[in-house]
Formats: structure tokens, sequence, C-alpha cells
């Protein structure tokens, strides 16, 4: 019996000392070599780094969040705070801003943002005053084309025959003044009757456009029963978009003989002034106070874009709270019109020798590329969505906008800065981050690309000869009407490409 219990404490005794064996075998095989039956001689070592190790990691991760709300911390005491360097961080016009920009130190905007609208558009108090006219107390505008009154064969322009001399006056600021802002008698663009009729109930408008056939409607999102009410929905089409749309989508047709796609008023505009669609397209967009003379307010979007936010919301954002009557979005990738000028060519959006003689003119009239020391923030718009209250001042802007537009290239982002510097910092207008912009909508695909044989022109000589038909008829005859100024010493500005998408 003794005997037994010996055998019996001896193997467990053996099979305990094999199971530490394994164990020892085990670490020492993980330290990368193998030594049975005893620890390695620097094995308390390793555990002490391993433990020291996860320790760092875990007080350097907290030292990094306490960091991180250090910094957001004062980033809020900055913005709020009376001192004139701290307060000037927040700031993003300001040069201090610019400078860590250009440092990256300061983080990119989401291409969408949230944008600070209010909750509830039946709380929003709508202005009983319009803003007060400081600058133009009367403005007019040019109805009959002078040149075909003189005699001449040519047909009535759209734009009117605008000499330079003409041009170069209209930026000059007087309390009366008298401009060309299209619609010249018999040029084209003439609205249906019983359009005229319902738009001059039209206080509040929302205002679209479909050319060429490009698109068809998109329903608004989000609007509320009183902006249902307070706003006309108007989509202005030519006759091949309408007949499109009619083809695609349901078409409803009122008492009075209006026509309906859900919440848009279809708005015929008959003989379209331009032989190029982009071009007529600048007519509801920029023009909006022309077709509608008796809207107060507009918002002008694209009509591939179906609007996200209340309208009542965003005139109350963009206008009514800052004290605004111009609002636009700044472009996400440009701020010199020469940076928007090269991409054109690159993206062939229209003849890139045309784009490069309506620089050449602005470059001649000492446009500078924008830089930090220029007042506003970019010189490149976003121009697919435009907020705007109707005053006088805003409409001579618009109208001189469009005669840009009119006399040079379609591109009407190369010509909004032009006339921003123009009028020498009398127009205000707020430009708004790009994020909201995109936050304001969804953007849709055209129902077929745009093309035109001009996109694809390299050279003036393509004008001459068997191909002078590409030039456009009633459209962009700056470009070739003799220049008052020697053209051949202006060099443009080096461009740098500001992104890969740009």
């Amino acid at each position: 019996m003794e005997r037994d219990f010996q055998r019996s404490a001896s193997v467990r005794a053996s099979r305990r000392q094999e199971r530490n064996n394994l164990q020892y075998r085990a670490k020492d095989t993980e330290g990368g070599f193998f030594s049975p039956g005893r620890l390695p001689q620097d094995y308390p070592m390793k555990i002490i780094w391993k433990r020291g190790f996860i320790r760092l990691v875990l007080v350097g991760g907290i030292l990094w969040m306490l960091l991180i709300l250090l910094a957001l911390l004062f980033h809020v005491w900055s913005c709020q705070s009376s001192v004139a360097f701290f307060s000037a961080i927040c700031n993003k016009e300001g040069k201090l801003f610019f400078m860590l920009d250009t440092m990256g130190l300061v983080p990119k905007p989401q291409h969408r943002c949230p944008i600070p609208v209010v909750d509830d558009p039946d709380k929003i108090i709508i202005p009983k005053k319009r803003s007060p006219e400081k600058v133009i107390k009367h403005l007019s505008y040019v109805m009959e084309d002078e040149v075909a009154n003189n005699g001449s064969q040519s047909p009535p322009l759209f734009g009117g025959h605008e000499s330079w001399s003409q041009r170069e006056d209209s930026f000059k600021l007087k309390s009366t003044m008298k401009v060309h802002c299209g619609f010249i008698q018999g040029g084209g663009a003439e609205m249906d009757p019983r359009d005229v009729n319902y738009v001059k109930k039209c206080i509040f408008v929302v205002a679209s456009g479909i050319f060429d056939g490009y698109d068809v409607p998109h329903q608004p999102s989000n609007v509320s029963p009183r902006s249902q009410k307070l706003f006309c929905f108007l989509m202005v089409v030519d006759e091949i978009s309408i007949d499109f749309i009619k083809k695609n989508v349901t078409v409803r047709v009122d008492s009075d003989g209006g026509q309906w796609v859900g919440i848009w008023r279809l708005i015929l505009l008959k003989h379209p002034p331009y032989d190029e669609p982009r071009r007529n397209g600048k007519v509801p967009k920029i023009l909006t106070h022309r077709l509608f003379p008796q809207a107060e307010y507009s918002i002008w979007i694209d009509g591939k874009m179906e609007l996200l936010v209340d309208p009542l919301l965003i005139l109350e954002r963009y206008l009514w709270r800052g004290k605004h009557t111009f609002a636009i979005a700044q472009h996400k990738h440009h701020r010199s019109i020469y940076e928007e000028a090269d991409a054109n060519k690159r993206r062939k959006r229209y003849a890139r020798p045309l784009i490069d003689l309506h620089m050449k003119i602005y470059r001649y009239e000492g446009m500078k590329p924008w830089s930090p020391n220029k007042k506003t923030v970019s010189d490149v718009p976003e121009g697919a969505v435009i907020i705007r209250e109707h005053t006088a001042l805003n409409n001579l802007f618009c109208c001189l906008w469009f005669n840009e537009v009119d006399l040079f290239t379609p591109r009407d982002q190369l010509s909004f800065g032009y006339v921003v510097y123009r009028l020498r910092g009398m127009f205000k207008f707020l430009m708004f981050p790009n994020c909201e912009y995109n936050s304001l909508f969804i953007l849709h695909s055209h129902t077929r690309e745009h093309s035109s044989k001009v996109e694809w022109v390299k050279s003036l000589d393509e004008f001459k000869g068997n191909n002078s038909a590409l030039k456009e008829s009633r459209g962009g005859l700056g470009l070739w009407t003799p220049y008052p100024g020697n053209l051949d010493s202006v060099v443009l500005p080096p461009v740098a490409r500001a992104s890969k998408a740009g």
C-alpha cells in the first residue's frame, strides 16, 4: 500500500514538472529561442516592456483626447473673444484665416454641411418694408435696337447692339440710369399672354429653366404649406423642352390654359433669342426681374436640381437674417476667373480661343486674379443657386452681368466677378460656403449631354471661310466687334490647377 502511494505521488510530481516545462517552452518559443526546463534570463524585462508599452498607448490616447478638447474649447472661446487676433481666426474672410488655410491648419469643410435654418417656416417674420434704395433711385431699360432704327437691315437682337462706349457708361453709377437689359422689341423670348397674366401675382418666386430638352422638372422636397401658398414655382422652358416634357412626364392643364408639372408652372418662351441653348438659359437665370417684374424676392435653381430646403427658410437664412439682398455660393475649386477660364478650356465648355479673347479683354481692363487683398471671398460663384431681393441696384447688377454674357461667352461664372470689380465695391452680396450650397439640393444628371461644334474650335482661323457659320449670329458679338484697345500685348496671368477635379 505504501509503495502504491509513493508511486502515485511520483507520477503526479512528474506530470506537474512536464506541464511547467511545456509552459516554459511556449514562452521561450515566443521569445525566439528554445530552452527547456528554465525561464529565459530577460523574461522579466520583456514583461515590463509589454506592460509599459500598453500604459504608454493608453496615456497617449488620453492626452490626445484632452488636446482635442482643449483645441475645441479654445476655438469656441476665440470666436467670442474681444481680442482682435483671436476673433480673426474665426473670420473666414480675414487674412489670418486665409494664411492659416494656406498652411493647411484649417480643416477643410465637408462636401455637404448643415444649413443653420430656423426650425419652423410658420414662425418666420417677413419684413414689412423693402430694403432702402441708397444708390439707384430709378432704373429703366433700352427697349428698341438703335441699329435697326437707323435703317440697318440687321434684325433686332435680344440684347441689342450695345456699343463699347455704352457698355463703359453702364458701369458708372448714377441715381437715374437707363441700360441694355435684354428683351429688345422683336428680339425673341416672348411669353404667352396667359403666363404674363399669371406671373403678375407672383411676389415670391422660385424660378428654374430647361432648354433644348436637357431635363424634366424635379419636384422640390420639404416645402411647407405656407410656402406653397406664398411662392410661385415657375419653370421657364422653350418649345423643344415642353414637347420633351410632355412625352416623358404628366403635364396638367388648368381651366385657364396654364400647364403644370406637379408644383411647377411651365412658362413657355417662344422664339429663343440665341443659337446657343446655354446662352438661352441665362435669360431666366440672370434676368429673373425682367421676366417677372412684380416679384420682390426670387430664388433661382438650375433645371437639373431638386430643391431640398423650404424656400422661406432660404430667404430668412441668406437674406433677412444678415440683412443681405443678394446671396450666391462660392465655387468649390476656383477663386480667380482665370482659373475658371482655364478649367472651361480643359473641359471644352466653349471655344478655347474665344475664352482667351474674353479674358484678355478683362485683363486689359484691369481685372486682377483673386487674392486675399480683395474684399470679396472669391471672384467665382457657383451660379446654380441665386437668392436675391429685387432692388434697383441688384437689378442693375443682373443687367450688367447679362450684358457681359450677351457680348462674350455664355460662361456666366467668368463675368460675375468682373462686374463686381467694375462697380467698385458698391454692389454688396453674401457669398456663402460651397458645402451649404451642396446641402440645398440633389443634383440629377441631364437626360442627355449638350454638344456644340464651337466647343471643339482650337483657333480663331477656324471661324473663317467656310466655317464662318460656327459664329453665333445673335450672341457673343463683342468677340467679333473691333475692340477699342490693343490686346496684342496682353498676357494672361499664369494659372496653377487648383485641384484634379477643378
